[in-house]
C-alpha cells in the first residue's frame, strides 16, 4: 500500500492507492486546508491516526517547494518537511519528496488522452523529453527527462527566472512592474494566479479602457483574479478580454522557452488550475502565435505537441505513480 500526496500552499491531499491489474485503486482520500496545521507531522499524524493507517510499503509527497538534501522548507507555508522524520513514522526507508511539478510531470505520463485538450495542430507525438508548465497559485515548471527506455521527472524553479518582454506593450509592463518589484521580476508575478488581477491593475493605471461595473468596489475576500477572468469570459468585457490576453501571451511564450531549454521533442503539457478555466483564451491564436515566435527555431516548436491537462489530481496521480514504479 501507498501513501501518496500533493502537498500545497492553500490545500494539502492525502491518499492510500493500491495497485490492482496496473491500476491506481483508491482505498482513502482527503483534502485538508493546509494553513490549519503549524506543522506537515501534524496533518500527517492526524491522517494516520483518523484512518487507522498500521502499514505502508512506501510514500511519496509532491510538495510546493525545492527538494534539497530529502528536504523541503515549503515556499507559501512556515512547514520544513524532512524524509527522515516520515521514515520514523511509519518504520520504512521508501520516502521520496518530490517538487510538486515532479510529480504532476509524472503523473501526466499515466494520464488517458481525453483527459487533454490539445492545442497545436502541427504537433506530432516523439519520443523525447517532455516539458511541463503549470500556472496555479504560482508557476510552475518541470521536465520529463527521456533516457532512452523511460522518463524521469527533473524538478526546477524555472518559475521565478526574469521575466522577459517580447512586445513593447510587455515593454511597459515591465516598467511598470519593476516599481512595484524593485528587486526582481520574475514570469511568476505574471504568469500565476494573482498574476491576472496584476495585468488587470497595470491596464487600468495606464488607461486602457474603463472598468466593468463588477471589478468596482469587491469586497477584500473577493477571489479578484476569478473577477476578471468572469468579466472576460461571460460578459466579453474590453479591460478584462485584455488582461486575459496578455497572460496567455506571456504565459505561451514562456513554455515556448522552457521547450527550447528543454528540447522537449516529447511535447509541452500544460498543468495547473488556471488554463482549463480559461480554455477559450488559451484556446486563441494568442496562445498559439506567441508559442510558436521563437525566430529561427519556431519550426522546431510547430512540430511539437502542446497539450493542456484537464485532470486537477495529476500531482497525486504522479507522486503516487512513482512510488510504484521506482519506490516498491
Amino acid at each position: 500500500m501507498i501513501l501518496a500526496g500533493d502537498i500545497g500552499g492553500t490545500k494539502t491531499n492525502l491518499a492510500l492507492f493500491e495497485l490492482v491489474d496496473g491500476k491506481l485503486e483508491t482505498i482513502v482520500q482527503e483534502q485538508f486546508a493546509s494553513k490549519n496545521y503549524e506543522k506537515f507531522m501534524d496533518l500527517i499524524i492526524t491522517f494516520k491516526q483518523k484512518h487507522s493507517i498500521k502499514k505502508i510499503d512506501a510514500l511519496c509527497l509532491g510538495i510546493a517547494g525545492p527538494i534539497i538534501d530529502e528536504r523541503c522548507r515549503t515556499t507559501n507555508l512556515p512547514w520544513d518537511i524532512k524524509a527522515s522524520e516520515l521514515k520514523q513514522e511509519f518504520g520504512i526507508s521508501s520516502v521520496k519528496l518530490l517538487n510538486d511539478l515532479e510529480s504532476t510531470a509524472y503523473g501526466m505520463l499515466y494520464l488517458e488522452e481525453e483527459e487533454f485538450i490539445s492545442l497545436n495542430p502541427t504537433g506530432r507525438k516523439k519520443k523525447g523529453n517532455i516539458a511541463v508548465i503549470a500556472a496555479g497559485t504560482g508557476l510552475g515548471e518541470a521536465i520529463l527527462y527521456f533516457d532512452g527506455k523511460g522518463y524521469n521527472p527533473i524538478g526546477t524553479e524555472g518559475g521565478h527566472t526574469d521575466f522577459a518582454p517580447i512586445t513593447s506593450q510587455q515593454d511597459e509592463l515591465l516598467t511598470w512592474l519593476r516599481r512595484r518589484y524593485p528587486g526582481h521580476v520574475s514570469y511568476e508575478r505574471i504568469v500565476s494566479g494573482i498574476g491576472i488581477y496584476t495585468l488587470y491593475e497595470f491596464l487600468v493605471e495606464t488607461n486602457f479602457a474603463p472598468q466593468p461595473q463588477a471589478m468596482l468596489n469587491l469586497e477584500d475576500d473577493v477571489d479578484k483574479s476569478a473577477m476578471v477572468s468572469r468579466c472576460a469570459l461571460e460578459q466579453n468585457d474590453p479591460l478584462c478580454l485584455e488582461a486575459l490576453r496578455i497572460f496567455a501571451e506571456i504565459y505561451a511564450a514562456e513554455a515556448g522557452n522552457l521547450a527550447l531549454k528543454s528540447m522537449s521533442l516529447g511535447g509541452v503539457y500544460i498543468g495547473g488550475g488556471i488554463a482549463p478555466k480559461i480554455l477559450p483564451i488559451i484556446k486563441s491564436e494568442y496562445f498559439l502565435n506567441a508559442f510558436f515566435s521563437k525566430g529561427r527555431f519556431e519550426d522546431l516548436l510547430r512540430m511539437m505537441e502542446l497539450k493542456v491537462s484537464l485532470n486537477q489530481e495529476t500531482a497525486l496521480i504522479g507522486s503516487a505513480r512513482y512510488a510504484f514504479d521506482k519506490l516498491v
